[in-house]
């Protein structure tokens, strides 16, 4: 588990499965993190272009990099289909231990289902779940980033962001406010400083790392 290379590294699935960690020939459940909901409502109190960079960021990590992640998602999703339901979820976290209400399990669904379709399909998932040293890297910033400036202009425009919610599935959203909330300099635009200052501050800012993003991760012990 320690190797360095993740090549060589065992994934979760063969960690899982080796005698050292089973107990009576199955991996022991865990109890959640106390501090699941809290993280989860910060993380769905991040705004709606936030979401999708951190999106485009999980698919373009490797596959040794999102490896659990992708175990962990089929473990829930017991019929395959590729999108958790509501059932699904409640059901994945009382087998790990969770103690949480009805209410606060549809709060967590609401929180990573971004493009507001009623279940949670992998990407979202990923994205609900990818650690913060992953998000914050300067080459995942500027390919996120640069996912949007369509035209490598250097700014994001209003049809630019139209276009990446599109491609996402996100209607109904007000595009003046999206980038209200980013754009500084009152341009219109969004330029790459204000795109970073976006990653790295507010809700999901350097100052919480050690108490936000990556909900799902901490409830399900998953790096």
């Amino acid at each position: 588990m320690l190797v360095r290379d993740p090549k060589k590294r065992l994934t979760a699935h063969e960690v899982l499965c080796h005698p050292w960690v089973q107990v009576d020939g199955v991996a022991p459940d865990k109890p959640l993190d106390s501090a699941v909901l809290t993280r989860l409502k910060q993380f769905s109190a991040m705004n709606k272009l936030k979401k999708i960079a951190i999106r485009v960021i999980a698919e373009r990590l490797s596959k040794e990099e999102i490896a659990g992640l992708k175990e962990m998602f089929m473990m829930i999703d017991t019929d395959g289909s590729g999108q958790i339901t509501f059932e699904e979820l409640k059901a994945g976290l009382e087998r790990v231990g969770s103690k949480l209400k009805e209410s606060e399990i549809y709060e967590l669904m609401q929180a990573a289902d971004i493009d507001s379709s009623g279940t949670i399909d992998y990407g979202e998932f990923l994205a609900a779940t990818l650690h913060l040293n992953k998000i914050e890297r300067e080459d995942h910033l500027y390919a996120a980033f640069s996912y949007f400036d369509k035209d490598g202009s250097g700014f994001i425009t209003k049809d630019e962001l139209q276009q990446a919610c599109e491609e996402f599935g996100m209607g109904d959203v007000h595009l003046e406010d999206m980038i209200g909330e980013v754009d500084t300099n009152n341009d219109g635009l969004i330029d790459y400083s204000e795109f970073v200052a976006m990653m790295q501050e507010g809700p999901f800012g350097k100052a919480l790392q050690n108490s936000t993003s990556n909900a799902f991760r901490d409830a399900l012990k998953i790096s």
